[in-house]
């Protein structure tokens, strides 16, 4: 993975003043546009659009210096209209484009290399299993892709379960754990930003196919799958545990991710604030 993460640095250097593709990013990786993104966050400690920006401003401050007009250099990187770029490189430099050219002052963001050590990295529990096709029957929304913190979203689609809603997806609910799971699909292709929405759904495995009008089904093809259960301070633990899969496991794992919705859940106890968690991610042998 330390190889690829670095070919992708390479093509984002030789492309600053090109749109530039999540596809060609894909190939270079074997993840999709949200696993990369996502990935990339907990490894660099930046999301992707912020990395990509700075490297931009970077270049566009040497173009200055060297002699390119605001007009020409402000096109060129990709900005609507001149005072949009000196809005964006005051804000990031400190200092309006005019007067970089004017006193040769330049902030640099040198490119980021990769080096991924894994060892005495953090110890997770984790297991494969193979999963034969099982149905997620609930209710599910387009909402906001939110790597960290609580996604109000989520929440709201939470409080609009009805009763009857919720005793049919009991009733149909026959497989493990036999408890709410959160299924998040179709993550919008944005690579340039960390935005967008993904599907997310709300609701029971069975093996049962749904019959009623007000739930709705997905069903999740066989595979193969890592589990890392965890246990906690909830969401922290969590969310920590998303972050050491991509920092941590994925980078030196035998595995890939497989393009297959990424699916949780979560028991609380009887301590306030305490829970046990379970993240499942669909993988492939590399």
């Amino acid at each position: 993975m330390q190889r690829e993460f670095n070919k992708v640095m390479d093509y984002i250097d030789k492309h600053l003043t090109e749109d530039i593709s999540g596809e060609i990013i894909s190939t270079f990786t074997g993840l999709s546009d949200y696993h990369f993104r996502r990935m990339f966050s907990y490894l660099a400690g930046m999301p992707l659009h912020e990395y990509i920006r700075n490297r931009r401003l970077a270049a566009a401050n040497t173009d200055l210096i060297n002699g390119a007009s605001v007009t020409e250099v402000a096109f060129l990187y990709g900005y609507q209209s001149p005072d949009g770029f000196s809005r964006a490189f005051r804000e990031w430099s400190g200092m309006l484009p005019s007067q970089a050219a004017k006193t040769g002052s330049q902030k640099s963001f040198p490119k980021f290399s990769f080096f991924l050590d894994i060892k005495g990295g953090v110890s997770m529990e984790f297991k494969i299993e193979n999963k034969p096709a099982f149905n997620v029957v609930g209710v599910s929304k387009r909402v906001p892709m939110q790597f960290e913190g609580v996604n109000h979203s989520i929440v709201e689609l939470a409080k609009t379960i009805t009763d009857q809603q919720r005793k049919e997806m009991h009733e149909l609910a026959d497989l493990y754990p036999h408890h709410v799971l959160n299924v998040s699909s179709d993550a919008d292709e944005r690579f340039l930003k960390d935005e967008g929405y993904l599907t997310h759904m709300i609701g029971f495995a069975t093996t049962k196919e749904n019959p009623y009008d007000d739930l709705e089904q997905i069903t999740i093809e066989e595979s193969l799958w890592a589990v890392f259960p965890n246990e906690g301070p909830f969401p922290t633990t969590l969310q920590q545990t998303y972050a050491n899969i991509y920092s941590e496991w994925l980078p030196s794992a035998d595995y890939v991710l497989a393009d297959i919705p990424v699916i949780s859940f979560t028991k609380h106890g009887d301590q306030p604030g305490l829970a046990y968690s379970e993240v499942w991610m669909a993988v492939k042998k590399k």
